[in-house]
């Protein structure tokens, strides 16, 4: 609904001026922000301004518009669904937190579609968009002052929101949103806020736990596992994402040249050796009170009757092999130095684009309250050694961590017990769950 009808513009004079603007303008959300954003000539930073404020402030929310995009969220909904990449790490977020904080759904469930108007959407940005909630970045400082008051000094801030603990762990229908932001920029990624279970902030509290989703149409076995990380203030969040580049993975076939991972763990110690696995890599969704550092698989069902087919069962102690080494096992130096390596030069690659830079200082001053230079975080991962690994391993799914398994499974086989799997190898809290 960004960038439509307002109380001074119609959505005619709207797409007009965003297209006599050039450039590129709009809004996409994640878990944790909705980001507005423009890239346009200097001379038309006043104008993009002006537009951001205008569907910020002065919505109108008009009834045919809100109809149009309901209706989008439908077809997005079933399109989402039919693809396991985009479903399953909702799914996997809503396991390990259930409904609580991390764990509200970014994709609105169906049936609750029909039931957003323009007073659910306005109730939602008054309760949300606040002042001290708001970032704006990337411009000359005293033009930034100067147009920031000029544009949104009307926008007061409300009371302090206390956070609460949402003690429910069912789990929503039709969960089915990736956590990415760039497939889906609709209603459909509005679930958490547009449909709080409270007017306030809740606070993320992970759990754990198992799902399995039989859909025997599948092509491929889906089986992913997580364990509760760090958040991002926390300095082990740099021997995470460390590990996680140690770990890297990808699928069984890979176009290009070097650089892509193929030395990193995933790929020597599984994709290598299981020809009947298609895709195998690690993940680490970052949050700022929390992170899921896990592993996904995806791989021929021994159902299809293809010869080497697996079940999860047979896939799941090799996954959780892969995480006990760091617990057991020492770590080369010359194979940690090239995960820092990558790590860096991923890091930088992504700041060469202009759009990534701007929206990562927005995160930054929101999360952290400043600019972080990035030698200060290529210093940090230099700084990263193999005892800081082991340690941030046996902080996340060591026996003594406490930390719970989360298990999401999709095809057409279950896990099995894939308790006793984690108890073998010594990986995450012991006993039963």
């Amino acid at each position: 609904m960004a960038f439509k009808s307002t109380t001074t513009r119609s959505e005619e004079t709207m797409s007009s001026a965003v297209q006599a603007m050039g450039g590129q303008i709009f809004c996409s959300s994640t878990r944790e922000s909705i980001l507005y954003q423009s890239s346009h000539f200097n001379s038309a930073t006043p104008t993009a301004m002006s537009l951001i404020s205008d569907t910020v402030l002065n919505p109108s929310f008009l009834e045919e518009e809100v109809v149009a995009q309901r209706d989008a969220a439908f077809y997005e909904s079933r399109e989402i669904s039919s693809k396991p990449d985009m479903i399953l790490p909702e799914v996997l977020h809503s396991v390990a937190y259930g409904k609580n904080g991390l764990g509200n759904p970014l994709l609105c469930p169906v049936e609750r579609i029909d039931s957003i108007d323009g007073s659910s959407l306005r109730n939602a940005m008054r309760d949300w968009y606040r002042p001290e909630r708001m970032v704006i970045a990337e411009m000359h400082h005293q033009e930034l002052i100067e147009l920031a008051d000029k544009y949104f000094s009307s926008l007061k801030s409300g009371p302090t929101l206390s956070p609460q603990t949402r003690t429910s762990t069912q789990i929503p229908s039709h969960l089915l949103s990736p956590s990415s932001s760039s497939v889906s920029k609709s209603l459909t990624r509005a679930a958490s806020f547009l449909f709080p279970n409270s007017s306030v902030p809740s606070e993320t509290r992970y759990t754990g736990g198992h799902l399995f989703l039989l859909d025997s149409n599948q092509e491929f076995n889906h089986l992913y596992i997580a364990f509760e990380g760090v958040g991002v203030h926390d300095d082990d969040i740099f021997a995470l994402a460390t590990m996680q580049v140690l770990l890297g993975g990808g699928g069984s076939f890979s176009a290009g040249g070097p650089g892509k991972g193929m030395y990193s763990r995933l790929y020597t110690h599984i994709l290598n050796h299981f020809a009947q696995i298609d895709h195998c890599a690690s993940f680490h969704h970052i949050y700022s009170d929390s992170s899921l550092f896990g592993l996904f698989a995806s791989f021929v069902p021994a159902s299809s009757g293809i010869r080497g087919g697996n079940t999860p069962s047979q896939i799941l102690p090799h996954l959780v092999h892969q995480l006990s080494l760091f617990l057991y096992t020492p770590i080369p130096e010359s194979e940690l130095s090239r995960a820092k390596n990558q790590l860096k030069s991923s890091l930088m690659m992504a700041l060469e684009s202009r759009s990534v830079g701007v929206e990562d200082l927005g995160r930054q001053v929101l999360v952290h309250g400043r600019q972080v230079p990035v030698t200060e975080m290529t210093d940090k991962i230099d700084a990263v050694k193999p005892e800081d690994i082991r340690r941030a391993a046996a902080r996340v799914f060591g026996p003594q961590s406490g930390n719970k398994p989360t298990v999401v499974c999709m095809g057409h086989d279950e896990t099995g017990d894939w308790e006793e799997v984690f108890a073998k190898y010594s990986v995450g809290a012991p006993g039963r769950f």
